[in-house]
């Protein structure tokens, strides 16, 4: 884990009716866009259902103490 770096939640709606959260690893002022990009393309990859490729739908919500 790098320097500087802070730990969010990116909250996924899916296909089921449920959400699926993934944790996100990056600098505080990273643009919420990637960090929706990353955890799309993370949940996409596993065996769990589709999630909505929404940005607007997503939560990214950060979590922990800032890490320096």
């Amino acid at each position: 884990m790098e320097s500087g770096c802070c730990c969010r939640l990116v909250a996924l709606p899916a296909a089921d009716g449920r959400q699926y959260a993934h944790r996100a690893y990056a600098p505080p002022d990273a643009l919420l866009a990637d960090l929706f990009r990353g955890a799309w393309h993370c949940h996409d990859e596993s065996a769990f259902p589709r999630a909505w490729d929404l940005f607007g739908a997503a939560l990214v919500q950060r979590v922990g103490p800032h890490i320096s």
